[in-house]
């Protein structure tokens, strides 16, 4: 019953997604979200440590997968989110579990939270729609604990394939241009009732170096979690030729350089740590 209740609330906000080629699977994948948080939960792991007990806020917390997966893990989890419809979304995705979250209808902008009541959070595809990012920043500095840490994904503004409309080359394009071709493309999100920030003109992508200083003039020193991956050899690309230029690259020691040049100019999300210094 629950899986059913859960699955007519989630509907709704699939169908503007149709165009996809992998849409069912997509689908199924959005209906049982908790069960394919591992990466992430294994990024939280290496960045903050056992998830036993840890003090987590999991801002724009969505569909509440990775809020569930991480309640499900041990951490103390406190889910915010700014769609109401979605809040009610991990409410039932919780219940499945058996698990009672506290979940926040609110926005990133002004947490009701207290100051440095976190020992982490997550904001995962998050920092694109808000308002301002600059200001959420500076809630997540406020409500981590000294020594804690955020974890967030940013998307480059440079990115060749664009992360929300899977079309190459339009943020290499004036906005307006890019906006036609998506309506073109039929892969618009209007009328769908979102209440944050949608179309590509409305939302906010960053140069690597500019979010870099961004968050470090706030008090975080900042680690690429992907560069980190690499250098652990633990980044490894699901194309086999990939794994090969790679392999190349590593044996004439310009791997981390190759790297970082993808980072500037063509990959499309960035995956960051930051550390509260204080």
């Amino acid at each position: 019953m629950l899986y059913t209740t859960l699955e007519a609330a989630i509907e709704p906000w699939l169908q503007h997604m149709t165009w996809r080629r992998d849409y069912a699977q997509w689908r199924e994948r959005r209906i049982n979200q908790e069960q394919y948080q591992r990466e992430r939960l294994g990024m939280l792991r290496d960045a903050a440590g056992p998830l036993g007990g840890l003090r987590l806020l999991d801002l724009g917390a969505g569909m509440g997968g990775f809020a569930v997966a991480a309640a499900l893990a041990g951490a103390k989890v406190t889910a915010a989110e700014y769609n109401p419809a979605y809040c009610q979304i991990i409410a039932l995705r919780a219940a499945r579990y058996g698990l009672t979250l506290p979940i926040l209808n609110t926005a990133g902008e002004a947490l009701p939270l207290p100051t440095a009541g976190f020992d982490a959070v997550t904001a995962w595809d998050v920092l694109e729609h808000v308002r301002d990012p600059q200001q959420v920043l500076c809630e997540l500095a406020r409500v981590v604990r000294p020594g804690g840490v955020v974890l967030l994904t940013a998307i480059n503004r440079r990115a060749w394939i664009d992360p929300h409309y899977h079309m190459p080359a339009i943020n290499w394009l004036p906005r307006p241009l890019a906006e036609l071709l998506i309506a073109w493309r039929g892969r618009t999100k209007a009328g769908v009732a979102f209440r944050d920030m949608q179309r590509l003109s409305e939302m906010h992508y960053f140069h690597y170096a500019q979010l870099v200083h961004l968050c470090e003039a706030l008090g975080f020193q900042v680690r690429d979690l992907r560069e980190e991956q690499l250098q652990a050899g633990r980044f490894v690309s699901r194309k086999v030729s990939r794994r090969a230029i790679r392999f190349a690259l590593r044996a004439l020691g310009l791997e981390r350089l190759a790297y970082r040049a993808q980072r500037r100019w063509y990959v499309g999300m960035f995956e960051l740590a930051l550390v509260r210094v204080g």
